[in-house]
């Protein structure tokens, strides 16, 4: 959980500053109804210790606490180490915090939940993961592990339609291919299948519900991508129109010249066409003797290869399921 950001701290690193101001929220609570801090702090998790490995995580909270009431920085370390699931093993775990478990790949999902609550008791209004690159899991060549971690996400959505997963929201991103392919992914798994299908209706009538479970994000159109091309010279220019390096009928030639070389790919997969236009726009800047013309001309782009897919070299599960196929 190294990763979790606050609106103070986007960039990440955030979690010393939140339990710190659950600290201080506490400490107030305790001033206004003349309590102890100690007491208060038992009574705002004793919630998380009835979940599962709320017990521990509550105990660290508290050993947070102590750390720093005694200004012992050792110890608020230790916390935030076991926090932030750098903990291995539970002997290492036991010795520094008094606690008989740490948080690992089987446990994470429950850590997040408890983290959710805790967020919300620090005066937050909780917990947002982001899950990127998911088709990491749709390359894993290896069924069973393909398997498991797709029964883990079924997990994550039932809590989350069911109720079960308070302050906790989750946004997965992925390919088209690792939502709909029947054979690898999350298709190839019946449950998931029947929760995250498609609105025919929505479907039917052309239009998008953003109330699905998932979400399909159009390509870029032509248009929108000579937007984003009119939006990259002006970064190169720093906003000033006076400095930029390319007319407007640069840009038209540069898609133009794009679309004969790759076709219509050239704003579905937009990478490589980005990537061309900025190694373009930087050697103009460099060399202002360069006419735009020239290097028009004689850009080379490629068509963007699908990384997505599996290497099908690696694939033994293919292998396998085809080696009784017969004409």
């Amino acid at each position: 959980m190294r990763n979790i950001a606050t609106r103070s701290k986007p960039a990440g690193n955030a979690l010393t500053s939140i339990v710190e101001r659950f600290i201080t929220t506490a400490r107030q609570q305790a001033q206004i109804e003349s309590l102890s801090v100690n007491t208060v702090i038992e009574n705002q998790l004793s919630d998380l210790s009835e979940l599962v490995g709320g017990y521990d995580f509550a105990k660290v909270i508290a050993a947070y606490w102590h750390g720093h009431e005694k200004d012992n920085d050792a110890l608020k370390s230790y916390a935030i180490r076991w926090l932030r699931a750098e903990y291995s093993t539970k002997t290492e775990a036991r010795k520094d915090l008094g606690v008989r478990t740490f948080i690992s790949d089987a446990s994470f999902y429950d850590s997040l939940k408890l983290m959710s609550l805790f967020v919300r008791q620090a005066g937050y209004g909780g917990l947002l993961v982001n899950l990127d690159e998911l088709v990491n899991l749709y390359k894993l060549n290896n069924k069973q592990a393909r398997t498991s971690n797709y029964e883990q996400i079924l997990r994550i959505l039932n809590d989350c339609l069911q109720g079960q997963a308070e302050y906790l929201g989750f946004l997965l991103g992925g390919t088209p291919e690792f939502l709909l392919d029947p054979r690898r992914g999350l298709y190839s798994y019946e449950a998931l299948q029947s929760r995250l299908a498609e609105n025919t209706f929505a479907k039917q009538a052309g239009v998008i519900d953003y109330s699905s479970t998932t979400i399909h994000l159009a390509n870029l159109s032509p248009e929108e991508l000579y937007i984003l091309l009119k939006n990259i010279r002006n970064v190169f220019a720093s906003g000033n129109e006076e400095e930029y390096l390319v007319p407007e009928e640069a840009l038209i030639a540069f898609l133009e010249h794009c679309n004969k070389q790759i076709g219509e790919a050239y704003f579905r997969t937009p990478r490589n066409t980005i990537k061309a236009f900025v190694d373009m726009l930087s050697v103009i800047e460099q060399n202002d003797h360069i006419s735009w013309q020239d290097l028009v001309r004689s850009v080379n782009v490629t068509q963007e290869t699908n990384s997505d897919m599996p290497d099908q070299n690696m694939d033994k599960e293919s292998h396998e399921e085809l080696a009784g196929f017969t004409i």
